[in-house]
């Protein structure tokens, strides 16, 4: 499995128009990637009169995709900020 760490960042805010706080800004930054190895069930595929070997992941759906291919994302960090109206 690859292993993507995300932090998050959400930025709230509070607007004449809605009084409870919502998110307008989200930032998504990958901080490290643990890489799942090469593809362990390659997928032969034919275009015309070729005939290519190619990962999984490129293929097939997630849920028929091999371990190594999998993709999981982890949230490292969430960070919440909430800016003020100024006065």
């Amino acid at each position: 499995m690859t292993i993507h760490v995300v932090d998050i960042d959400y930025t709230f805010h509070t607007c004449p128009a809605f009084a409870e706080p919502h998110i307008y800004d989200t930032r998504r930054t990958v901080i490290d990637v643990i890489p799942g190895g090469p593809c362990r069930t390659p997928v032969t595929i034919r275009c015309g009169d070729t005939i290519a070997t190619i990962a999984c992941h490129r293929h097939e759906p997630a849920d028929r995709q091999c371990g190594a291919c999998r993709i999981i994302v982890t949230q490292h960090t969430i960070t919440n900020r909430h800016l003020s109206e100024a006065a």
